[in-house]
């Protein structure tokens, strides 16, 4: 596993930092950074809205040559320049193997990017790209639909896929099946890193989780995720829960 790991961890450079008073480099994760050392082959980014885990996803993603609003490296576009600095002040440890292809998700920027797939298939030369996703549009399906095409159809295996929220068009029962395909993909020596609110996805086997909060960034088990607990108690009695959630 080790040998084909594509990114081993991931330190701060404290003295290319101007100030941490300023965001993102204020967030209690970024300001704590030392080195986070990743798994070789899955890692997850856990915690509340606003914690840092995108914040420091994206950074990664930035840093390893991906475009800021998803994509391959072969991705070049931009609709919107709202991606911080913090990957300038990112040392990135990498494998001696480079990743063979790989991809950024961002579920807040995928309709840009099924966008410029159209956009490039419009000009000349060389077959559709939309063939690699399965040959319709990623408009004309739904958020759901089109990324499972993107997880079946575009990735690969000895790959690096860097995902944020992958979750979040997905039921149940389709983030099942992503997991099935997670898995599929670990076993052709991919690396995967994501941040996520799913319970279901975190629960991948021997998958290190990390939790971001106002302390830092710390390294947990499964069960001692808030995401699990929470979902634990409530299916336990949903009732009992309802009512207690919604008393006056």
């Amino acid at each position: 596993m080790l040998a084909s790991q594509f990114v081993f961890h991931l330190e701060l450079q404290r003295d290319k930092i101007g100030s941490f008073e300023r965001y993102p480099f204020n967030l209690p994760a970024v300001r704590t950074l030392d080195r986070l050392v990743l798994h070789p082959r899955v890692t997850f980014f856990v915690g509340e809205n606003g914690s840092g885990k995108s914040t420091l996803l994206e950074a990664l993603a930035v840093a390893m040559g991906f475009n800021a609003e998803g994509g391959s490296r072969n991705f070049n576009f931009g609709t919107r320049a709202s991606h911080s600095a913090l990957h300038e002040a990112l040392r990135v440890a990498r494998g001696v193997k480079r990743p063979r292809d790989g991809w950024f998700l961002r579920a807040e920027s995928f309709f840009n990017v099924a966008t410029e797939i159209e956009r490039l298939d419009e000009g000349p030369g060389g077959p559709p790209i939309i063939g690699a996703y399965g040959g319709h549009s990623l408009h004309e399906q739904s958020h759901g639909e089109s990324f499972l095409k993107l997880l079946n159809k575009r990735f690969g295996g000895r790959s690096l896929f860097i995902l944020d929220e992958p979750e979040a068009a997905l039921s149940p029962q389709r983030q099942l099946d992503a997991l099935v395909r997670l898995h599929a993909l670990v076993r052709q020596d991919s690396q995967f890193v994501i941040a996520t609110h799913s319970s279901m996805l975190m629960a991948y086997p021997d998958a290190w989780i990390y939790h971001f909060d106002a302390d830092g960034i710390r390294r947990v088990d499964y069960e001692d995720t808030a995401h699990f607990r929470v979902l634990r108690d409530f299916m336990a009695d949903p009732q009992r829960r309802l009512r207690d959630l919604l008393a006056d």
